[in-house]
């Protein structure tokens, strides 16, 4: 009888692993600390960045209707940006005094290509004879960023202080925080910016001869600063600059409108000049009390924890240096708390996960 040879299986990568168990731990340990920094450098945030080529183009052209609106800009624009190759959908809105286009691109496009595509083909409508040369303000090209969209925390600051005073101290905290690198734009809400009122009596300015456009020619060519050239001085050409921004209200009651016949009218002798707060646009409250908010918005990408650290970090410094002691701050919406929630779960599973493979696989 033949004697039966006895056979033996073995899988590669097991036998070898097995031979040679130095080298797996090594690869082990380099494998574990590539985890670790990766982790470490990875951006924590509450939800997940979404990226998307969709680009929003925003015209005003104020005291028009929808219609023309549509005629004049929406059409235009919507024929240029159609050229563009890849390009999967385009909405418009018209309303008055205010065009609004999205353009969403196929996921083949990055974003940066499809904003710098649709910028190019709105400069070239800009740039047809048919096209408005009136506006206002360029039409405004942006891409669409959910993580930008929503602020990350909100600061309020109350007290027994005037408005004017508590917005001394929400721009100054406003230009420490833009300051750091993670933050793309901080938003003061609650306060609105004042404005210098010209009322005029119409009576009197009939009485003068005198119209509106008078009034604003006069205001507009004596509230510049024009550039007077070169000057040598000691061998040296300096620039000459001749100033004549309006800076205090007597300055502009003395604005002259009209001179005739060794008469000046100025703009005191017909009109009224006050210095007072726009129409209320926004507010803030905490609690059913007025405050002034601050709403911070960190740039794409950035670790929300860290920010949200650094932000305390400079709450604190101001406080002690520059803050009185009965300013009251405090910081509502942190999504941060709830990213370290989630992040020690995250990491108590990983931890859990590792030990109860370790231990099988030993």
């Amino acid at each position: 009888m033949e004697e039966k040879k006895s056979l033996i299986k073995q899988f590669g990568p097991s036998t070898f692993s097995v031979k040679n168990r130095m080298t797996v731990y090594v690869l082990t340990v380099i494998i574990f600390a590539a985890g670790i920094f990766s982790y470490t450098s990875m951006p924590s945030e509450a939800f997940p960045e979404i990226v998307t080529p969709e680009i929003y183009v925003g015209t005003p052209y104020p005291g028009n209707s929808p219609v023309d609106i549509e005629k004049l800009i929406s059409r235009p624009l919507e024929k240029e940006i159609n050229g563009i190759s890849g390009v999967d959908e385009i909405n418009s809105t018209s309303v008055e005094g205010y065009s609004t286009i999205q353009v969403k691109f196929n996921f083949d496009v990055t974003p940066e290509d499809a904003l710098r595509k649709v910028k190019d083909k709105v400069d070239a409508a800009m740039g047809q004879p048919d096209f408005p040369t009136d506006l206002p303000a360029d039409p405004n090209v942006f891409e669409l960023n959910f993580s930008e969209l929503m602020p990350i925390m909100n600061i309020n600051m109350s007290g027994e202080f005037s408005l004017d005073q508590l917005k001394d101290y929400g721009e100054y905290l406003e230009e420490r925080i833009e300051d750091l690198t993670e933050i793309s734009k901080v938003d003061i809400r609650g306060i609105d910016d004042k404005e210098v009122r010209v009322l005029v009596d119409t009576k009197k300015l009939e009485s003068l001869e005198l119209s509106f456009r008078d009034i604003a020619g006069a205001i507009q060519n004596e509230n510049m600063t024009i550039s007077g050239g070169n000057l040598l001085v000691d061998g040296y050409r300096r620039n000459v600059r001749v100033v004549g921004e309006i800076r205090e209200l007597d300055e502009l009651r003395n604005v002259i409108i009209k001179s005739e016949k060794m008469q000046l009218v100025r703009l005191a002798d017909v009109a009224e000049i006050e210095f007072d707060e726009v129409e209320r646009e926004s507010y803030a409250r905490q609690y059913g009390a007025s405050v002034v908010m601050l709403d911070v918005f960190k740039r794409s990408g950035e670790n929300q924890i860290i920010v949200s650290e650094k932000i305390a970090n400079l709450l604190e410094q101001a406080k002690d240096d520059y803050f009185p002691d009965n300013l009251s701050i405090s910081v509502t919406n942190d999504t941060s708390e709830q990213t370290k929630t989630q992040v020690a779960d995250l990491e108590n599973s990983i931890i859990f996960g590792m030990l109860l493979v370790v231990l099988v696989l030993m």
